[in-house]
């Protein structure tokens, strides 16, 4: 608006003229700041929201429940009943590729079998970070990408345990790549959001480093940060993201990771890298407990041998303490050990999987339904206690004693006092 001193009443002197062109100044200007400000927040990474739409459904009636599963084929109808009944699911790597002909169309075949039985299901899109898993459809246009794979020293490109490739994160058209395979499939109004795997394989210093060149990891590692910036700017504020980062091995167990991220999946919690196993324990737990405390969500999966990392993650320090690893025999009791510990640091958006395998068609665990899930839990009293290695945790109906040191744990049902 243009002001002319021809407009103004005659008693309006130049000084008021000046006052009157900085305040319109001004006001110009703090539009323009403004203005400039939305355009820098369009342009950063979308940074997870909370919100109960979002999130998963959470109830601390019964133990809250997640699942982590693949199967090569079709799942039955049964089995989509089954799942249906998991507020959050992750469908694996290799889902449905046999019968679908890839990963991506078989993954959106059950997932949208779930959604018609319970749309308020939350379900995750397996992709891995580092790792170069077939059967993938985005995998025929990864072959128009030149020098895609890590390559090591001495010309192989099967870094992974020998036999597989890994991506190499500092190639800006592999990123591109990655983040537009992922974009395919969250995009779908049946996916709620990716879960991402090999992250500690990036992370961990040890990893690779005597395969490819030092600096050449810390590339990886900076490429790898890249894309995490830009996969959460591509799902935005409503999807989820969840990895699996939170480790013990690491300086913070990895918690600094966790900022763009809606959760961590939980695996290998039962290692001993760099101290000893009940220290390495206690100090995931204490991880664990605060990430729930801060609002994440937390996918704690174990298995019911032992809970080691990835053997190929540091080959050395898995084979040295593989062999001193006391296994639990009795089921029953590993069942109470894990149940214990995930009650002893669960929050809400806390879920508990235990399983003997992830392959539906290989685990003996898959469709069973232990009679504890039923049992009423309760919100807890508050946090657990801890005395040396022993915690303790008091919920509505149940009363929780975790000794990490002896690997027992033990559930006092209330209901199952009375009965």
């Amino acid at each position: 608006m243009a002001v002319h001193a021809a407009e103004l009443p005659d008693h309006t002197n130049r000084s008021q003229l000046r006052n009157v062109m900085k305040a319109i100044y001004v006001f110009t200007l703090f539009s323009v700041l403004l203005n400039c400000m939305h355009v820098l927040k369009a342009d950063e990474p979308s940074s997870p929201k909370k919100g109960s739409d979002r999130m998963p459904s959470f109830s601390w009636d019964r133990v809250p429940l997640y699942v982590h599963i693949r199967k090569d084929t079709a799942f039955t109808e049964e089995e989509i009943k089954h799942l249906a009944s998991f507020p959050l699911i992750t469908f694996e790597k290799a889902t449905g590729h046999r019968d679908s002909g890839s990963v991506e169309a078989g993954t959106l075949k059950a997932a949208r079998a779930v959604k018609a039985v319970n749309p308020a299901a939350k379900i995750l899109y397996y992709r891995n970070v580092i790792v170069h898993y077939g059967g993938y459809a985005a995998d025929q246009s990864l072959e128009d990408i030149p020098e895609a794979f890590l390559v090591g020293r001495d010309g192989n490109d099967k870094l992974i345990r020998n036999r597989i490739q890994a991506y190499d994160l500092t190639n800006k058209a592999l990123r591109n790549w990655w983040i537009d395979a992922a974009k395919e499939v969250c995009s779908d109004p049946s996916i709620d959001g990716i879960f991402l795997d090999g992250v500690v394989k990036v992370l961990e210093p040890a990893f690779l480093k005597n395969v490819i060149e030092e600096k050449k990891k810390a590339a990886e590692l900076a490429g790898y940060l890249t894309m995490m910036e830009d996969t959460r700017t591509m799902l935005g504020p409503q999807k989820l993201m969840i990895a699996n980062v939170l480790r013990a091995r690491f300086p913070d167990s990895s918690l600094s990771s966790m900022q763009a991220l809606d959760g961590s999946y939980i695996e290998g919690f039962e290692g001993a890298v760099g101290m000893s196993k009940k220290d390495y324990v206690a100090k995931g737990m204490a991880a664990f407990q605060k990430a729930a405390q801060q609002g994440a969500i937390i996918a704690f999966t174990c298995g019911l041998g032992s809970n080691q990392q990835d053997a190929d993650e540091t080959p050395r320090s898995a084979a040295r303490n593989s062999n001193n690893v006391k296994r639990v025999r009795d089921a029953e009791s590993r069942f109470d050990y894990q149940l214990a510990m995930f009650l002893i640091c669960a929050e809400q958006y806390s879920y508990f999987d235990l399983k003997d395998s992830y392959d539906a068609k290989a685990s003996k665990t898959w469709m069973k339904h232990p009679s504890e899930y039923d049992r009423p839990l309760g919100a807890p009293n508050g946090p657990a206690v801890r005395d040396g290695y022993k915690y303790t945790r008091q919920f509505a109906h149940a009363s929780v004693r975790l000794d990490i040191e002896t690997q027992t744990g033990n559930i006092v049902w209330k209901q199952q006092a009375q009965e």
